[in-house]
């Protein structure tokens, strides 16, 4: 700590004192707590509390005091809970104001909030980050000019809703993506093909011809954008091992990376019968853009949600897959013994072995029931109504546990796009 003196500090919340030594401070719990360590001078510190006294070297909050009484809990033994008789919504205030989230509250605590929250339709908006407190008020540190420069290019590249600038970057991004779609699909109309006299494998070329057609033009500026989108986004990436292991920066690069191999490919190979033979993995390759749709997630709350509940659900997907897998083992070994493997005067051709009765079991614990294959045996359509009743129990039990996750992913990624806009709206103000 580069402020103040004697060898503990005091914070008084709400009337209720707690010390602590200056070294537990650099790596405390609570961010905003934390943040005290780095203050140098008396004004940085009144950005982080209320007052401050220097004689007796406390710092005063104007807090919930039991509230933050139940928040030590959590800092000494690890569970967060809610202080009884408090509304959540205040409780959950006065977390975000310590820099805690929804997330460290214990599953029953995380459930209430989400239904107080889903009832009241309100949106809490986390504090700024540390970093973007009092800059360039009273410290200038070498590079900090560079270092807020390249912030500032990350958040446009990164958040859609964090400036104007970023908002209309975003916008460029979101109509090269759906022009790229639209000519991915219509490059597969009959009308839009090359005539006839054109092999598959020629079309499947990027040759000069092909590259001064229109839709070659269109896809070279698509590739081109996204590729200089990607390349600005890993050179002010703060950690460059962190930006390639993101799974939407891999998605980019498993679309940007089949036209430079197909067009490789065509250079190394010219006309000769190599390339040809390579027609239908270059056809794969190209038809690999369709994965530009997902890049579409960085711009729309609802596929950003999507993909974290997923993330962090993965543990009950598995338990509703291993239940799937359970059930088809069961359900399609009993039908093709009903409807196939006893004589009783008819077989059902459908349910020659296990593995196609597979098929007849997962569309039917699904209610998808497309009738391409159905029981004929009285026994079969009795098991065939338990499979359907069996599915829709057996899938109804882990939703309950996938709902209220993407309930809280959905409320967490609202804070942080409130967050942004609230810059988004100073800018306008400015």
């Amino acid at each position: 700590m580069n402020f103040g003196r004697g060898p503990s500090v005091v914070l008084n919340v709400g009337g209720t004192r707690y010390s602590f030594s200056r070294e537990v401070l650099k790596d405390f719990p609570l961010r905003r707590v934390s943040r005290l360590h780095g203050c140098l001078s008396e004004q940085d510190v009144l950005e982080v509390c209320d007052d401050y006294d220097r004689e007796r070297n406390e710092y005063f909050f104007d807090r919930h005091s039991e509230a933050f009484g139940f928040i030590m809990l959590y800092v000494r033994h690890g569970h967060l809970r809610f202080v009884p008789h408090m509304c959540e919504l205040s409780f959950y205030n006065e977390m975000i104001y310590w820099g805690l989230e929804g997330s460290h509250l214990d599953y029953c605590c995380q459930r209430r909030l989400d239904d107080r929250m889903s009832e009241t339709c309100t949106y809490y908006s986390a504090e700024e980050p540390p970093g973007e407190l009092g800059e360039g008020k009273g410290r200038r540190q070498p590079g900090a000019e560079g270092g807020k420069w390249l912030e500032r290019m990350r958040r446009t590249f990164e958040e859609p809703t964090s400036s104007v600038a970023a908002q209309v970057l975003a916008t460029v991004s979101i109509l090269f993506v759906i022009v790229s779609m639209v000519v991915l699909c219509a490059s597969t109309l009959p009308e839009w093909r090359a005539p006839e006299n054109r092999s598959v494998e020629e079309q499947s070329r990027y040759t000069a011809e092909s590259v001064r057609e229109p839709s070659g033009i269109i896809e070279a500026i698509c590739i081109g954008w996204f590729t200089a989108e990607c390349i600005v986004r890993f050179i002010v990436s703060k950690n460059k091992c962190e930006f390639v292991r993101r799974p939407l920066n891999i998605i980019d690069l498993l679309a940007i990376t089949p036209y430079y191999i197909s067009v490789l490919m065509t250079v190394f190979t010219g006309e000769n019968s190599q390339l040809q033979r390579a027609g239908v993995t270059l056809r794969v390759l190209r038809m690999m853009r369709i994965f530009w749709v997902i890049k579409l997630a960085r711009h729309f709350i609802g596929l950003q949600t999507l993909g974290l509940t997923l993330k962090r659900c993965y543990r009950e997907m598995v338990m509703l897959l291993v239940f799937i897998c359970v059930a088809m083992a069961i359900f399609s070994a009993l039908s093709q013994l009903l409807e196939n493997g006893l004589d009783l005067g008819t077989k059902n051709k459908d349910y020659a072995s296990i593995p196609a009765a597979c098929w007849w079991v997962i569309i039917s614990m699904t209610t998808v029931g497309y009738g391409d294959m159905c029981p004929i045996t009285v026994p079969g359509r009795i098991l065939g109504g338990i499979c359907v009743v069996s599915g829709i129990v057996l899938l109804a039990l882990p939703i309950t546990f996938i709902y209220h996750s993407f309930v809280q992913c959905y409320h967490e990624l609202k804070f942080r796009s409130a967050r942004y806009s609230r810059s988004l709206s100073a800018e306008f103000l400015n």
